[in-house]
């Protein structure tokens, strides 16, 4: 059974403890990743690359981090109306 907790501040349910049942701790957590995986995957490229200098490494670094932020765009406009 799951107890319903009354608090009057955030600060008393910041501090409160979270209760789970014995043993569904890591099956919890791993439900969690999973569906933050589902969510929001993260996109790299595969391979090995080579760079003559230490410029082109960060700005393709740049150029992967700012694909692989946000959601799947794959089919979808990014705003509405485009």
């Amino acid at each position: 059974m799951n107890r319903v907790q009354k608090f009057r501040s955030l600060d008393d349910m910041a501090r409160a403890a979270v209760i789970t049942p014995p043993g569904d701790g890591f099956e919890r957590f791993a439900r969690h990743c999973a569906r933050y995986l589902a969510i929001a995957p993260r996109r790299y490229p595969r391979g090995v690359f080579r760079f003559r200098t230490i410029e082109e490494a960060q700005a393709a670094r740049e150029r992967v981090t700012a694909g692989s932020v946000g959601p799947k765009t794959r089919g979808v406009a990014s705003k509405p109306g485009e």
